[in-house]
């Protein structure tokens, strides 16, 4: 799938395709043309078109020499995207091109919000540009955005489990869990996005530095990132903070229920004493003879169990 945008009078308009692909939207006339799940087709397409533009098979590699560098095809920057999938949070790759004259975006996965909104800003004219590198950079402005409102849905959610954990007599303990464990998931992915996306803009400022609107508009981005960084790191420390109480709240129903069998191990513990003397088949034995042998034998049972717990309710214990 090919999306094709152009710049007409300082705002980014997408471009109609007959249905055959890059060679009905004029190639020469595009400025950002988004590659999406391409097919064998569209890809030689996009290698005639733009001269072997093709992002090298390591795009998913870490270190920043292959995420981020320039050669003779222009600046190349490869961004984590998060995006939803299955009900969980997930992170994908996209690969950038900025050429002088145009900007190449290839990604896997159709499902990216990010990209969505971005082509609807395009459509209500609210994207302005006037160089690729304008695009890269509304885009990654969008995504800080959209990983921004995807903190406050964690943020939102924690609270809600913070209240299930500390304040709810009958709270699902073990669900709390798990859904603590699924945001702390979260969390992770959204700064590790942030982190990726502070390095591109690190790269970026390199580039741009002769230019005083677009090293602004970088800057504006790294501190929103550096602010965003510090609330995941609030996130972090309060996910631990009510997996622990959690988990101390389990450990201390666990401790309750043990408490109960070793109150009642030592209740039983003398009458059943006292049945185990009395059921010995000895002949000599005093109290066979006795006509109240066996009452008497019953209440010292009883008794010897209330005692302890008489005990043991008097000490506070129960």
């Amino acid at each position: 799938m090919l999306h094709l945008f152009a710049i007409e009078n300082g705002v980014l308009r997408e471009k109609e395709s007959a249905g055959e692909g890059i060679a009905a939207g004029h190639p020469q006339e595009t400025t950002w043309v988004d590659v999406v799940e391409p097919d064998e087709q569209e890809l030689s397409q996009v290698e005639s078109f733009f001269e072997d533009t093709l992002p090298a098979d390591d795009k998913e590699e870490i270190e920043s020499s292959a995420r981020y560098f320039s050669d003779e095809h222009g600046l190349h920057v490869h961004s984590l995207f998060l995006h939803q999938s299955d009900g969980r949070s997930r992170t994908s790759t996209v690969a950038f091109v900025v050429q002088e004259e145009r900007l190449i975006s290839f990604r896997d996965d159709v499902r990216m919000a990010d990209f969505r909104l971005m082509r609807m800003r395009i459509r209500r004219g609210w994207v302005k540009a006037s160089q690729p590198m304008d695009i890269l950079l509304s885009i990654l402005d969008q995504k800080v955005e959209n990983l921004a409102d995807a903190i406050e849905d964690v943020h939102r959610d924690l609270e809600q489990v913070g209240y299930s954990v500390l304040e709810e007599e009958n709270g699902e303990l073990d669900q709390d869990i798990e859904r603590l464990a699924r945001l702390e998931d979260t969390n992770g992915k959204i700064r590790l996005c942030l982190m990726d996306t502070q390095r591109a803009i690190s790269f970026i400022q390199r580039y741009v530095r002769s230019d005083k609107y677009r090293r602004r508009t970088c800057a504006e981005i790294q501190h929103d990132i550096d602010t965003l960084l510090s609330h995941t790191t609030f996130l972090f420390d309060k996910i631990n903070f009510l997996m622990d109480a959690a988990q101390g709240f389990i450990n201390i129903q666990q401790n309750q229920i043990i408490k109960i069998f070793s109150i009642a191990a030592v209740v039983f513990l003398p009458p059943t004493m006292i049945a185990s003397i009395y059921g010995m088949n000895f002949r000599v034995m005093p109290e066979l003879s006795f006509e109240f042998g066996y009452p008497m034998a019953i209440g010292l049972m009883i008794l010897s169990g209330i005692a302890p717990y008489w005990y043991f309710k008097r000490k506070g214990w129960l």
